[in-house]
């Protein structure tokens, strides 16, 4: 999928991929897709009431080998 940042939040707990999510949507464009990566498995029902509450959308989520990849478009 293409995407235009991308947020690392490997090895970062709860709530800290949100936090660092909020922060990067905040400085791009509507429209923009941003690409996070986590290692927090409780980062996947994180990322779905984040973007409920913000009415950003979250386009997909997978899992592979304990990491989670979201893409997130900006409102």
């Amino acid at each position: 999928m293409q995407f235009d940042k991308e947020l690392d939040a490997r090895g970062l707990n709860c709530p800290l991929p949100i936090l660092r999510a909020k922060k990067s949507l905040t400085d791009m464009q509507t429209g923009q897709v941003l690409k996070i990566v986590a290692t927090d498995p409780g980062s996947v029902k994180d990322f779905e009431a984040f973007a409920k509450q913000t009415g950003n959308q979250l386009l997909s989520s997978s899992e592979e080998n304990k990491e989670y990849t979201f893409y997130m478009k900006r409102k």
